[in-house]
C-alpha cells in the first residue's frame, strides 16, 4: 500500500510540473503581410470546457484579407488558471495583419 501511495503521488507531481504551454497558428489567405497585431484574452471557465467570451478573429482582423491568428495558453494564462485551481482558464489570441 505504501509503494502504490508513492507512485500515485509521484504520477500526480509529475502529471502538473511537466505539462506545456500549447498554441496554435491558423493563416488566413496568404498569412500576414504586415507587423500590426491585435491582441485579446479569450475567457473559458470548468477547466477550459465551458467558454464565457471568446474573442473573434475577424473582427481583430479588421477586414484585412490575410492575417495570421495565434492562439496560445501563456504563462500569465497558466498562472491564472492555477491559482483559480482550473475554474477560470483563460487563453490568448493574437492576430498579425
Amino acid at each position: 500500500m505504501k509503494r502504490a501511495t508513492k507512485f500515485f503521488a509521484v504520477a500526480v507531481c509529475a502529471s502538473m510540473l511537466l505539462t506545456s504551454c500549447y498554441s496554435y497558428t491558423s493563416t488566413v489567405g496568404k498569412g500576414a503581410q504586415g507587423n500590426e497585431k491585435v491582441t485579446k484574452w479569450n475567457h473559458y471557465v470548468i477547466g477550459g470546457l465551458v467558454p464565457v467570451g471568446v474573442s473573434d478573429s475577424k473582427e481583430m482582423a479588421g477586414g484585412a484579407e490575410n492575417y495570421t491568428i495565434h492562439t496560445r495558453h501563456t504563462f500569465i494564462n497558466g498562472l491564472i488558471s492555477s491559482i483559480t485551481f482550473g475554474i477560470y482558464n483563460p487563453t490568448t489570441t493574437t492576430v498579425t495583419k
